[in-house]
């Protein structure tokens, strides 16, 4: 029997949302992503604290943050040994809303890779779908150096990082699908709001759709999953990046699982979304769920980054 892992592999490039580089052989995906609170959990592991103990020793005498970016540059190496494709490797979230930062820090990881000997082209720099963080994915495309537009939770802000030419987003599906649960409390019904009716999995249908009704580019890379099903009714999207836990469970069903995303599937009533700095700002801010997601996301991020620094100062 075919497992759903497969299956979903003849419809979707297939991403590994993981820093637990040890795992990832047994599901073969193509990609993978890290963040900085997945690169805190792994190192926090016994078989991760001898990479972080070399990287710190052989990095003691330069600033926390130089030894965090390197850091991130030996997680991502070990992972693209394993891999045939691409890694993606995130901009401290504490400059999310610093354009000329965001550039710099993309800049310097990209040459990070490059003394490692690994080529920009399987390089995805990670940065918060802002509107600073879209500005800086604008200038570094132009150079070349590709992006992933991660905490994404809108229309608008799926518009504006097609428009700046950004090479892939991540919408963020389960991030979405806590919020609209706790909003709803005892009125919520998995059932009826669940599948095909999840609001995470509507709102990357409905940019998948807007993307291809005007010819954008811009990748499509469903994340932050809770559920299989969140996975499966997304089948057919450009990729899906998803956590060990959940790969499992798809190598282990041999459930049937059907395509639900075409690559020619359009939006009939799409109309355009404006993406001037002030339109972006107003629908974002008109979207309570997108504004505290993203505000939350950042946040999260950037305590880990703290959390990750404390741990390199400890074995300084």
């Amino acid at each position: 029997m075919t497992t759903a892992l497969d299956q979903l592999k003849q419809y979707t490039v297939v991403v590994a949302d993981t820093g637990d580089f040890q795992q990832l052989a047994q599901y073969k995906p193509r990609d993978a992503t890290t963040n900085p609170s997945l690169i805190l959990k792994a190192v926090q592991k016994d078989d991760y604290k001898p990479l972080l103990e070399k990287t710190v020793r052989d990095h003691a005498s330069k600033p926390v943050g130089a030894i965090i970016d390197r850091l991130l540059i030996a997680f991502g190496t070990e992972i693209l040994k394993i891999i045939p494709g691409r890694v993606s490797t995130e901009v401290d979230a504490r400059l999310s809303f610093d354009t000329q930062a965001s550039i710099d820090k993309g800049r310097e990881i990209i040459k990070l890779y490059q003394d490692a000997g690994i080529g920009r082209e399987r390089i995805l720099i990670k940065l918060a779908s802002t509107w600073e963080g879209i500005r800086a994915a604008e200038v570094l495309q132009k150079e070349g150096i590709h992006c992933n537009m991660t905490l994404l939770f809108s229309l608008a802000q799926a518009a504006a990082c097609a428009e700046a030419g950004a090479q892939l987003i991540s919408p963020f599906v389960g991030r979405i699908y806590d919020w609209y649960k706790k909003s709803a409390g005892s009125a919520w019904d998995e059932v009826k709001d669940g599948g095909a009716n999840d609001p995470g999995v509507k709102s990357v249908r409905r940019i998948y759709g807007y993307y291809k009704t005007f010819g954008y580019k811009t990748e499509v890379m469903g994340a932050s999953f809770r559920t299989v099903s969140q996975i499966t009714e997304l089948a057919g999207c450009d990729l899906l990046t998803i956590s060990p836990d959940l790969l499992q469970k798809l190598q282990d069903s041999n459930d049937t699982l059907e395509r639900k995303l075409l690559p020619d599937a359009k939006d009939t009533n799409a109309t355009r979304v404006a993406v001037d700095e002030s339109s972006f700002r107003f629908q974002l801010n008109d979207d309570a769920m997108a504004t505290e997601k993203l505000a939350e996301g950042i946040r999260t991020f950037a305590a880990d980054a703290v959390k990750l620094e404390k741990l390199i100062e400890a074995l300084r």
